[in-house]
C-alpha cells in the first residue's frame, strides 16, 4: 500500500515498486516485507510479489524496473514511531569527535538513523540523533559517558517522536519535493525537529502524536488517496 491503511483508510494498493523505493520503505520503518528477503531477491534478480495470503486479491510485485506511471513523484508515505531523539549539547567542535560518540554506540549494537549537527558557534557544537527507542536508555547512557570524556554540556533525550517519510524515485528528476513537503507539514502546524534525505527519500522527525496526520496529509497532498 502507499501507507498503512489503517492509518489512512483511503490508501491504494500499488501494483509495482522497484527494489530501491521499497528498501529505502524498509528503512522508513515499513514492517513488511522484511528488508533482509528484499535485499536478498534483489541480488539475485528474483522478483517479488507481495499479497495476501487469506485471498486471492493480486499483491505488489518487486522488481527492478522503475513504475511506469508519469505523474507519479512519491510512491508512498511510512511514519515510524519506534524511534527516540537524543540531543549532546555544547560539543567541542574539533576533529574526532563525533567519531568518539558513534564509535562508542556502534560497539555496543545502537542503530543509530539520523543525525544533525548544527553550525559551529565559538568552537561548540551541538548533535542529535534518533535511536531505537526501545534501546534509549542504554544509549543515553553510552552518550553520557562519552559526553563526560569529551567535555559536553549536556544529554537530552526524548521519546516522543516519529518518523514521517517520503520515498518515490521520481524525486530524483523533480526539483522541489522537499520544499512541498515542508510547506504542507507547516500549513497544518506541525512542526518538524530532523531532517533526512536520499536521493529517493525524505524523512522528518515530528512529534509523535503528529504522525498519522502528518502521514495523511502528505498522503493527501500527494495525490495518492485512492480515487
Amino acid at each position: 500500500f502507499t501507507t498503512d491503511p489503517r492509518v489512512v483508510p483511503v490508501a491504494r494498493r500499488m501494483a509495482q515498486i522497484s527494489f530501491d523505493e521499497m528498501l529505502e520503505m524498509c528503512a522508513a520503518g515499513c514492517p513488511k516485507p522484511a528488508m533482509r528477503a528484499v535485499e536478498f531477491a534483489r541480488t539475485h534478480g528474483v522478483k517479488l510479489h507481495v499479497r495476501s495470503a487469506f485471498t486471492w486479491e493480486p499483491g505488489t510485485w518487486i522488481t527492478d524496473e522503475e513504475p511506469d506511471m508519469e505523474d507519479a513523484i512519491v510512491s508512498g508515505v511510512v511514519g515510524d514511531d519506534s524511534e527516540a531523539k537524543i540531543t549532546i549539547t555544547g560539543v567541542p567542535d574539533r576533529p574526532g569527535i563525533s567519531g568518539t560518540l558513534f564509535r562508542a554506540l556502534a560497539d555496543a549494537d545502537v542503530n543509530v538513523d539520523m543525525i544533525v549537527q548544527n553550525v559551529s558557534e565559538a568552537g561548540i557544537t551541538d548533535i542529535s540523533f534518533t535511536v531505537p527507542a526501545d534501546g534509549l536508555a542504554d544509549s543515553v547512557a553510552i552518550t553520557e559517558r562519552v559526553a563526560s570524556e569529551i567535555g559536553a554540556a549536556s544529554v537530552t533525550s526524548d521519546d516522543s517522536i516519529a518518523k514521517v517519510s517520503l520515498v518515490g524515485a521520481g524525486m530524483k528528476t523533480n526539483p522541489g519535493v522537499a520544499a512541498t513537503v515542508f510547506e504542507i507539514l507547516a500549513n497544518n502546524n506541525i512542526n518538524i525537529e530532523m531532517i533526512s534525505t536520499s536521493a529517493i527519500r525524505i524523512s522528518c522527525v515530528v512529534a509523535g502524536e503528529e504522525c498519522d496526520r502528518a502521514v495523511s496529509v502528505l498522503h493527501t497532498a500527494f495525490g495518492l488517496d485512492a480515487s
